[in-house]
Formats: C-alpha cells, sequence, structure tokens
C-alpha cells in the first residue's frame, strides 16, 4: 500500500480540477496545466479535494498509485506559485539575451547558440544568471537541464553553466617538473 498515495491533495480556493478519464485538468491564476494518469490508476475530485485510488492490486498499478497522486499535487501546486530553476553563467564573456521566447548565448563558440523555449516556459536573464520558470515542474526542469547540457561546468577552470548554488569539484591542471 502506498502512504502518499492514499493521502488526499487538498484544492485550495481560486483552482478548479475537472477529471476527464486519463486526463486530470487543473486550472488557477497562473495557467492551466493537464496531468497523464496512468492505467489502472482511478482519480476523483470530491468535496475540495483530489482522492487518487488503484482499481486493481497488480504490482504495475500499485508502483504509480504514489506517482499520480503526486503529479496532481505537483500541478496543483505550480498553478497557484508556478516553479522556477536559475541558472549561472560562468566564464569570461559569456552572455546571455532573451528576445521573446528564444535564448542566445555567447559561450565562446564560434557563434552564438540560440535555444527556443518550449510553450509554457518563461525565461528571464538578468547579469549572469538564467530563471527558467512555468507551472509544469517536469518541463521546467527539463528545460533547465537542456540549457545546462548547452556547456556545462567544466572542472578545470569551472567555466560554463550551472545551477545556482551548485558545486563544481575541480581538479588540478597539469603540472610542470
Amino acid at each position: 500500500m502506498s502512504r502518499i498515495g492514499k493521502q488526499p491533495v487538498v484544492i485550495p480556493a481560486g483552482v478548479t480540477v475537472t477529471v476527464q478519464g486519463a486526463q486530470v485538468l487543473v486550472k488557477g491564476k497562473k495557467g492551466e496545466g493537464r496531468v497523464l494518469i496512468p492505467p489502472r490508476i482511478g482519480v476523483e475530485a470530491k468535496d475540495g479535494k483530489v482522492l487518487v485510488n488503484v482499481q486493481d492490486d497488480s504490482p504495475a498499478a500499485l508502483n504509480c498509485w504514489g506517482l499520480a497522486r503526486t503529479l496532481v499535487a505537483n500541478m496543483i501546486e505550480g498553478v497557484i506559485n508556478g516553479y522556477s530553476r536559475e541558472l549561472e553563467l560562468q566564464g569570461v564573456g559569456f552572455r546571455a539575451a532573451v528576445q521573446g521566447s528564444k535564448l542566445t548565448l555567447t559561450l565562446g563558440y564560434s557563434s552564438p547558440v540560440e535555444f527556443q523555449a518550449p510553450a509554457g516556459i518563461a525565461l528571464q536573464v538578468k547579469d549572469a544568471f538564467i530563471t527558467v520558470s512555468g507551472i509544469d515542474k517536469q518541463l521546467v526542469g527539463d528545460t533547465a537541464a537542456h540549457i545546462r547540457s548547452i556547456y556545462p561546468p567544466e572542472p578545470y577552470k569551472g567555466k560554463g553553466i550551472r545551477y545556482k548554488g551548485e558545486a563544481v569539484r575541480r581538479k588540478a591542471g597539469k603540472t610542470v617538473a
């Protein structure tokens, strides 16, 4: 039995939750999002709570029970407060600029790298920090990871794109004997 799956998700004021088959539609002040529920998992919204239950006792259904509840809870949190992830540029001459939903990164390559943000993601640049924000927790994390993968921090000089507060293990360079 899932301890997480048993717990109901409280629906705060200003949020509407609609269950449509295998989809849960959540609307709030930041926007609206959809959650796909795995098969053999039932979801119902009543009395200001979302209840997630298992339709059969197969191992696959029991494995997805807590996941389904967490996905719904994360989407409700996202339409209320939203999610954000900050990235930091480290390196001489490393710059970033945003035009609409396109991020242009100058990272020492022969030409600037352009990144088109997916729908539902907002990008902001201030000094050497890039803020990725949106209502879908998974999409925000995936987008931040994709931007970081353009130039991950290297261990010798430490330059690259890193998460804010990320510690990069530094290596000693070659020594001259």
